[in-house]
């Protein structure tokens, strides 16, 4: 894919054609890494990039320095940057939190109160079903995630759904390494997103007791309990 300011002629297939240059690379890479073209501890070789994107080392270094903000890439000295690598711990960490977080809103928005703060949750499980059917798995990720923040912002508590922002880049790259690892296991993208709808008809029915025992086998238990990398798939 290339960037190009230049409207005059129309860019190859798949390549960008915006002006916004470092914040269009920056996406394009972000695509690669939630979709799992690019795995953790792959590196990031500028020369193939500006090629592959049709942009100069400036703009590019830019939307690096973006993603490793956002902590999908890491810069190690001598060697670059490369796709940040989720120990066991960061995973943890993270799904905990979120678990934490929608804990938290499930106790305070379910039942829901406004009928209009399920839309959000439905408009984003429709975005994940059909990212499911197109098999685009890092617009999957990305959807998914807007799923986990519809049901934080069940709560209508406004910190809340702050403090569940903040952390949005490292749920996207958990939640990729999820799906990844599922597929190559026990779970294609339908039935990913099965699990969702269930989750959400579970809200939908008002019992949030029903609804946190869901999440306590949805979120970092069912992870947890995958395979360890290079074990046997399961048939």
């Amino acid at each position: 894919m290339v960037i190009s300011t230049r409207t005059s002629a129309p860019a190859p297939p798949g390549r960008i054609k915006s002006s916004s240059l470092v914040d269009l690379a920056a996406e394009a890479i972000r695509q690669q890494i939630l979709s799992g073209a690019m795995g953790p501890g792959d590196r990031l070789i500028e020369e193939r990039l500006t090629e592959e994107l049709g942009i100069s080392r400036p703009p590019l270094r830019e939307a690096l320095r973006i993603l490793s903000q956002e902590g999908l890439i890491e810069t190690r000295p001598r060697q670059g940057s490369v796709v940040a690598t989720l120990t066991d711990q960061d995973v943890f960490e993270i799904l905990t939190l979120r678990s934490a977080f929608e804990k938290l809103a499930v106790e305070l928005g379910v039942p829901v109160s406004d009928p209009r703060r399920l839309e959000r949750c439905r408009t984003a499980l429709e975005r994940m079903e059909d990212c499911a059917q197109r098999e685009d798995r890092a617009m999957l990720v990305e959807s998914g995630y807007a799923f986990h923040a519809s049901i934080v912002a069940l709560a209508g508590h406004r910190r809340l759904e702050a403090s569940y922002a903040s952390v949005q880049q490292q749920l996207l790259l958990c939640m990729a390494r999820n799906l990844y690892v599922r597929e190559h296991y026990h779970e294609n993208l339908v039935d990913h997103v099965g699990r969702h709808r269930h989750l959400l008809e579970l809200i939908e029915a008002g019992d949030p007791q029903a609804v946190l025992a869901e999440l306590a086998v949805h979120g970092e238990r069912s992870f947890l309990e995958l395979p360890p990398a290079g074990s046997p798939q399961k048939r």
